[in-house]
């Protein structure tokens, strides 16, 4: 198998400036979801850069090389139905969209990088038609199975022309944590207008940028996420494309998300909110690149504090294994340098993973049960956006006296 290689970026790819500043490096690492087989081990990784840029011209703040799109997703390790809180949290959204845009058996709900159903199922369960559209082959096969209608193709303006070609009409459009790992933004926002229509809204979620500086959720930087989006970036995209940025809501969901809505025309009391979010993020300077000044600093400084916690639990001669062997697991084990020095193996819940090796650091994936089983002294808990609901699962592991590490923003300890 040829090696996959990257392309660097000399212009925005939303809106085409090159007034590009680059704003956080992270050196190279290997693609966060490249999970290895044993005999996979031994041969030479491909690593990229990990480097982000801020563009000065409409606030997109972006990685500086992309990697194809057919070589992360096209056979994807990660399922949404493995986390019962994102599941329950996908559930509470389709029912506030059935009251809110009054969905039923004449509606149509489209959902682009829709997995192995986990949101779609519900409007299914309620009698409400839908259509998933999921690149990785593997996991649409996974929905299709479950009684989700799902196609296996990427999502984009040309695709959307398709579906409308072919008689599709979609209510609602949703995109939950794919616009950031989307390389054309437009495209992908575009077919979601065109799908909408003149009456239909476009809804998507994702990780917030304004999160992300102020916790230090570095760790959600890896090659799959082209994007780290802010209010202010959505109104200049949306704009773009035809779309009012229409209304924002808050989300706790994987270290604090926004979810935004786009449509044909604007709702008063939803711009409101959304003038009020694009005033606060003025007001912290996340329409310029110097939101990011102190972002260096405060890695390094936490890549003392763990690498040290690490080492001096491995002194005292305690056995310290991993929770979660999840993309920005990988980001902050290969960042940080941490590897089989100080964890033994990484317990993860999902069956998909088992018996594989994570990249760059070559630790075993096993299954969770091993944590209660063998008992290891401490586990660092990367997998961090779903501490609430591991520690809850994991709590016959505590009770025996193991104790949790979790990372961010700083070092905490959680017995």
């Amino acid at each position: 198998m040829s090696t996959p290689s990257s392309t660097r970026i000399t212009a925005c790819r939303a809106c085409g400036s090159d007034r590009l500043t680059s704003v956080l490096d992270l050196g190279s690492t290997p693609l966060a979801n490249r999970l290895l087989m044993a005999d996979a081990l031994a041969e030479p990784e491909p690593i990229f850069p990990l480097e982000l840029l801020f563009c000065e011209a409409c606030c997109l703040v972006q990685l500086t090389d992309s990697v194809p799109p057919e070589v992360m997703f096209r056979d994807y390790v990660y399922r949404s139905s493995f986390s019962d809180a994102f599941v329950a949290h996908a559930r509470r959204h389709t029912e506030k969209l059935m009251v809110e845009r009054k969905l039923g058996p004449s509606s149509l709900v489209v959902e682009a990088a829709s997995n192995d159903g986990y949101l779609l199922q519900h409007f299914v369960e309620r009698g409400v038609p839908v259509l998933g559209i999921e690149p990785a082959v593997n996991v649409a096969e996974i929905a299709n199975a479950r009684g989700v209608r799902t196609r296996p193709e990427f999502f984009g303006l040309e695709y959307a022309k398709k579906l409308v070609d072919e008689g599709f009409h979609a209510d609602v459009v949703l995109g939950n944590n794919v616009l950031a790992h989307v390389p054309d933004p437009n495209s992908f926002v575009a077919g979601a207008a065109l799908l909408a229509g003149a009456h239909g809204i476009v809804r998507f979620e994702f990780p917030y940028l304004g999160e992300l500086l102020r916790h230090l959720e570095f760790d959600t930087i890896y090659h799959e996420h082209f994007f780290y989006l802010s209010a202010h970036a959505i109104e200049h995209l949306f704009r773009s494309n035809g779309l009012v940025f229409t209304d924002v809501e808050h989300l706790d969901v994987h270290g604090g998300s926004l979810r935004v809505t786009g449509s044909r025309t604007a709702d008063p009391d939803g711009r409101a909110r959304v003038a009020a979010l694009l005033a606060e993020e003025q007001s912290r300077g996340l329409d310029g690149p110097g939101c990011f000044a102190e972002m260096a600093a405060r890695i390094k400084a936490l890549r003392a504090e763990l690498s040290g916690t690490l080492a001096k639990l491995k002194t005292e001669g305690k056995r310290i294994v991993a929770y979660g062997a999840s993309a920005k697991g990988s980001t902050l084990l290969n960042v940080f340098g941490i590897g089989k020095e100080s964890l033994d193996w990484v317990a993860d819940r999902s069956t998909a993973k088992h018996g594989f090796y994570t990249p760059g650091t070559h630790l075993e994936i096993v299954p969770a049960e091993r944590l209660l089983e063998e008992q290891p002294d401490y586990a660092l808990l990367l997998t961090w956006n779903f501490a609430e609901e591991i520690l809850a699962q994991q709590a016959a592991y505590r009770a025996a006296g193991g104790t949790f590490i979790l990372p961010l923003p700083t070092v905490k300890l959680v017995p």
